[in-house]
Order: structure tokens, then C-alpha cells, then sequence
């Protein structure tokens, strides 16, 4: 039996109302994987009443999602959208591109992608205050 590899790392930084995630995400992301994370997520923004969050997504080892866990992100991104101010994504796949162009009519922050981890940091720290 194989051991595939999968999951979200995830890293939070707060000051006041602000917030600076780092999320890596590897292999193919289950349910299992967003019933862990999403948890976090939300226990870390709910004691915050208007929170605003920057998001730096490290897919350079995601290979996609099980349609479960595609839901769940979907259902994350709707309850959570309007708290997003920046969204960068890096990686080395063609279709996440195209996944970040969609995930950006689910926010109503800016979501941009990237081929580069320094430039979709730079794009970040860009009048994004804290980070």
C-alpha cells in the first residue's frame, strides 16, 4: 500500500483586525484535510468583529481537489469572502491559474496569480499594511 502524500499547512499572523495566512497545499486535498484546517480558520477570525485577511497560497505540490473537498473549499470561500483583502497564488500549473480567476468571483478582495513566490509577496505587502 502507497502512502500518497496530501494537505494544508497553514500559518497565521495577526495584528489587531488584520490577518496574514500562509497556506501550502500538497497533493490532492481531501474532506478530511478541510475538516481539520477549516476549523482554524474560523476560530482564529471569529473573535475578531471585522477582520481582513491577506492570503499567500503556496500550490507548487497541489495536484487538485476530491470533489468533497472542492465543496468544502467553495463553502469557505462563500462564508468567508468578504474578509479577504488580497489572495496570491503561486504555482507551476496552467489550470491554477484559471482556478484563481474563479476563486475570485467567490471573495470581494483582489485574487491574482502568480508563477513566483517573491513577486506574489511583493503584490502582497503593496499597501496591504502589516504583512
Amino acid at each position: 500500500m502507497k502512502n500518497v502524500r496530501h494537505g494544508l499547512s497553514i500559518g497565521i499572523e495577526r495584528t489587531g483586525n488584520e490577518f496574514f495566512l500562509f497556506l501550502k497545499a500538497s497533493g490532492k486535498l481531501t474532506h478530511d484535510d478541510y475538516q481539520i484546517i477549516t476549523p482554524m480558520l474560523e476560530s482564529a477570525l471569529e473573535s475578531v468583529k471585522q477582520p481582513s485577511v491577506n492570503v499567500l497560497i503556496d500550490g507548487t505540490e497541489l495536484q487538485g481537489w476530491e470533489m468533497r473537498a472542492a465543496w468544502d473549499d467553495l463553502k469557505l470561500g462563500l462564508k468567508h469572502g468578504n474578509e479577504f483583502n488580497k489572495v496570491a497564488i503561486f504555482g507551476d500549473k496552467d489550470w491554477q491559474e484559471r482556478i484563481a480567476k474563479i476563486g475570485s468571483w467567490f471573495i470581494s478582495g483582489e485574487v491574482k496569480y502568480f508563477h513566483d513566490a517573491a513577486a506574489a509577496l511583493s503584490w502582497l505587502n503593496d499597501s496591504a499594511g502589516t504583512v
